[in-house]
């Protein structure tokens, strides 16, 4: 049996009520996100549920794409999105199956790809 560890996030942001500054659907911390190293991401509810679990070569651009993005999955459930979590990985092969241990484990209710538990 393969035992895999979920690392804790090295960045999380939230949603903030009634944004002062400028904000993509309400989070303002983009820039605590890494532009140019790779790793996995996921979007939570305000009730902490997992909605979406994604990975990138460039973090910070692709989930700003989520949010901009006209074919992205999360498209029409982008006000649900409360809190992200980013964690920072290099290696592609771990990012993969990350991605895949995640969506099946903690059952990510828009991950439509790598879905094995319906």
């Amino acid at each position: 049996m393969i035992n895999i560890t979920i690392p804790k996030p090295d960045v999380t942001i939230f949603k903030q009520d009634n944004p002062q500054m400028s904000h993509i659907y309400g989070f303002t911390d983009f820039h605590l996100i890494t532009r140019e190293t790779g790793g996995f991401f996921m979007f939570y509810n305000e009730k902490d549920e997992l909605l979406f679990v994604g990975k990138a070569r460039k973090l910070r651009p692709r989930i700003k794409k989520h949010f901009e993005d006209t074919v992205s999955v999360v498209k029409n459930h982008r006000d649900e999105i409360t809190k992200i979590e980013v964690f920072v990985n290099e290696d592609a092969v771990e990012r993969e199956i990350y991605e895949t241990y995640l969506i099946n484990t903690l059952r990510a209710k828009y991950n439509v790809d790598k879905v094995l538990f319906r």
